[in-house]
Order: structure tokens, then sequence, then C-alpha cells
């Protein structure tokens, strides 16, 4: 069991240092070789854990949603929180996640655009965060602090924020967002059975 879990925690570890080296050189000018310098590993390991570049760049964004999930959903079981709250928080956290990485937005776009259906390569990585949404929106009407909406209108509408973030982020090269964070409160407060919920969009970022 202690080599399966040291096993893991190296593939991790490279992983991590792997998604630099794409950020720093480019999907097309990186080579298992530049990762696996950067990993102070010969090039012989790092095949003994990935088949090639392409398999890298995949499962290193495969974690870095799997960690922004993993804190969306200590969100979501966060029981201290009101439902309106508890999705103002997820859409800012995912917004300033995406501010503090536009080189990866820009390298992941690069990366999309040259392959075959890369909408289905997005709609797959993204679904399971369309899902955490809408299961606050469910609860959050169940309890009684959210209106009786069309979960899927508003679902769309939250997404829709989200994916004006990237594209401002990604595609016209914007430095922040901010200005998301406003409209975010305006549309769970609209939602919202409480008069006057949390704002969101003050300076210091959720």
């Amino acid at each position: 069991m202690a080599i399966v879990v040291e096993h893991e925690k190296r593939r991790k570890q490279i992983l991590k240092k792997a998604l630099d080296v794409f950020m720093d050189e480019g999907f097309e000018n990186t080579t298992c070789q530049k990762i696996a310098d950067r990993c102070k590993i010969t090039r012989t390991t790092l095949y003994m854990y990935f088949r090639n570049k392409r398999e890298i760049f995949n499962y290193s964004i495969k974690q870095f949603l799997a960690d922004a999930e993993r804190d969306i959903l200590r969100i979501k079981e966060d029981t201290s929180l009101p439902y309106p709250d508890k999705i103002k928080k997820t859409l800012s956290l995912i917004i300033a996640r995406l501010e503090d990485n536009r080189r990866l937005l820009s390298l992941i776009l690069d990366y999309l655009l040259p392959v075959s259906a890369p909408e289905k390569k997005v709609r797959r990585r993204t679904i399971r965060l369309r899902r955490i949404l809408a299961a606050m929106l469910i609860d959050g009407i169940k309890a009684g602090q959210l209106k009786k909406i069309q979960v899927e209108a508003a679902d769309n509408l939250f997404y829709g924020l989200i994916e004006s973030a990237l594209f401002r982020l990604a595609v016209l090269k914007r430095d922040s967002v901010a200005e998301l964070r406003k409209a975010v409160d305006l549309a769970v407060n609209g939602l919202s059975l409480d008069p006057s919920p949390e704002p969101c969009y003050s300076n210091k970022r959720n």
C-alpha cells in the first residue's frame, strides 16, 4: 500500500510541475525532456507514469480542475452558509481562480482549438461544475432560501457568467473581471428570498 501511495504522490508532483512547464513554454514547445528536467527525473522515469506529452497535459488540467472542484464541494457542504451565499462564494471562487490562471486559460484555448470537436472536451470537463451549481439551487429552493425558479435556466445564467469570464480573460486578454462579481451579486440577489443578502464583490476576493 505504501508503494501505491508513493507512486500516486510522485505522479501528482509530476503533473503540477509539468503544468508550469506548459505555461512557461506553451504546448507546442514543451517536450517530455523539459518536463523531466523540471521534475529532476530521467525521461525514462517519466515514461513510467505517462505515455506522452498530450497525456501529461490532459491529466495536468484534470488535476487542476479536481482541486477546484474539491474547494467548491467544501463550500457546498458548509452548513454555516445560507444557500445564496454558497452560490455567491462558489462563483466568486471560480472567477478568482480564472483570474489567477490567465496564462493557463490561454494555453488551454490554444490546445483545444486545433483538435476536432473541442466543445466536447470542454463540456466533459465542466459538466460536474454545472451539476454542483444545480444541486445548490435545488437545495436552496427546498430550504426556502431561494425563489421557486426554473433550475436549468438559473444554472445557464450562472454558467454564462463563468463563460463570460473565460472569454474576457483568455480571448480579450483582460487582467481582471472584477465587474462580473457585481453581476454575480445581482443575479443571486434576484433569486434570493433574503431581501439583503451579503455582497461578494468587495475588494477582498472569496
